[in-house]
């Protein structure tokens, strides 16, 4: 089943993010952003968060897909994957996680990582992809392709290939590190041992 998780940040305008909401078989919202799909003439199949974000009005018009899940030791996008979870669901596009408060953006993109144990995730932004990998991989790219590189493990080192600016055992202490490469060619390899690693790639041209 095509899942689209719906976060209540600013709402896409790039193709790419706003194709998957078009195609998702089932879209998950977080709380308030059940208003903005709302307004975009679209019907969200389920609604989970705290429920202090979204208005009344909506409150009665969904009330038959209203999931309030109450805990305050997290965030309502994490409430949302948890319930994709639950359902069996083993893969989700995340949508409309960034933007606005710049906190709640760096939070979000963090919390992949945390969501990579539990299911498959990517979050689309309105300029590429993140996505989380625990173990080497090769990407496919393209020249001039933009690539950055997070560690949520500070002692992990990474060693690249097809990269402009490589990376030999580079420890990815701060974020900073691995950010504002660029692919050199259709592929990208890294190379890594345990942990984790948010890897952002720049939409190809055409997407």
């Amino acid at each position: 089943m095509k899942t689209v998780i719906l976060a209540d940040g600013t709402y896409p305008y790039h193709e790419v993010p706003l194709k998957h909401i078009r195609e998702a078989e089932l879209i998950v919202c977080c709380d308030g952003a059940a208003e903005k799909l709302d307004k975009h003439g679209l019907v969200p199949d389920a609604i989970v968060g705290d429920l202090d974000s979204i208005p009344d009005t909506l409150k009665e018009k969904y009330n038959d897909r209203l999931f309030p899940d109450y805990d305050q030791e997290t965030n309502d996008l994490t409430k949302a994957v948890k319930w994709c979870v639950a359902k069996g669901i083993a893969e989700v596009v995340i949508v409309g996680a960034t933007g606005m408060r710049e906190d709640h953006t760096l939070g979000n993109i963090s919390l992949l990582a945390d969501y990579s144990s539990m299911i498959n995730a990517v979050m689309l932004t309105d300029s590429g992809s993140f996505r989380v990998y625990d173990r080497s991989v090769t990407i496919v790219s393209r020249p001039g392709q933009q690539v950055s590189l997070f560690s949520i493990d500070p002692s992990l080192t990474i060693t690249s290939s097809g990269l402009r600016y490589p990376l030999t055992k580079l420890q990815l202490h701060s974020w900073w590190r691995g950010t504002l490469n660029e692919a050199t060619g259709d592929s990208l390899s890294l190379q890594f041992g345990n942990g984790r690693v948010i890897v952002f790639t720049e939409y190809q041209s055409g997407e």
